[in-house]
């Protein structure tokens, strides 16, 4: 197995690095909307903690996603794509990448700006301060950022099963 991309597929990082995000987001997003409808008791700052915890995890994993994206090649886009097609799915991903960072920043502001610590994971950071109206702002631009990556996520998987099933496109062999 590469580490780096090729020509044709993708190496083992950016394998982990879509995979890893896959298997979290399975995780998180039930999770952020299970925590919604609970009543505030031990129970439920437990299940944020690990709400917490994971998505300052995918974070870091997205930067590290972005940061491996900037310094390595993408495999070539098969002839049966469209130009339109390939702006499409930049676009989509560029925007997945965008709302990842807008639930954590969210996520982190509703917290800071409830008098709650934020865990970091390499550290803990906790502000005096409380701001009912920033909170709330907050709280829905995470939940709604949560959607939107839902309807980001299903145009994704809905454009690879399109590509697999109809045109034939070996596009799951790229990144299996």
């Amino acid at each position: 197995m590469i580490f780096k991309n090729s020509k044709s597929k993708y190496g083992i990082i950016s394998i982990f690095f879509h995979w890893i995000t896959f298997l979290i987001l399975l995780l998180q997003i039930p999770l952020g909307f299970y925590l919604v409808d609970l009543e505030f008791s031990d129970f439920k700052i437990l299940v944020e903690n690990y709400h917490s915890i994971l998505g300052m995890l995918l974070f870091y994993i997205t930067l590290s996603r972005l940061i491996w994206k900037s310094i390595n090649l993408s495999p070539n886009e098969n002839n049966q794509i469209k130009n339109w097609q390939l702006i499409l799915s930049r676009i989509n991903h560029w925007l997945l990448y965008i709302t990842l960072f807008t639930i954590t920043i969210s996520g982190i502001l509703k917290k800071l700006l409830s008098g709650e610590s934020v865990n970091f994971i390499v550290t803990s950071i906790s502000l005096d301060y409380f701001n009912f109206e920033l909170v709330e702002l907050s709280e829905k631009l995470h939940s709604n950022a949560a959607i939107f990556l839902l309807m980001l996520i299903s145009i994704h998987v809905l454009a690879v099963i399109y590509h697999h099933l109809f045109l034939k496109d070996p596009i799951l062999k790229k990144i299996l």
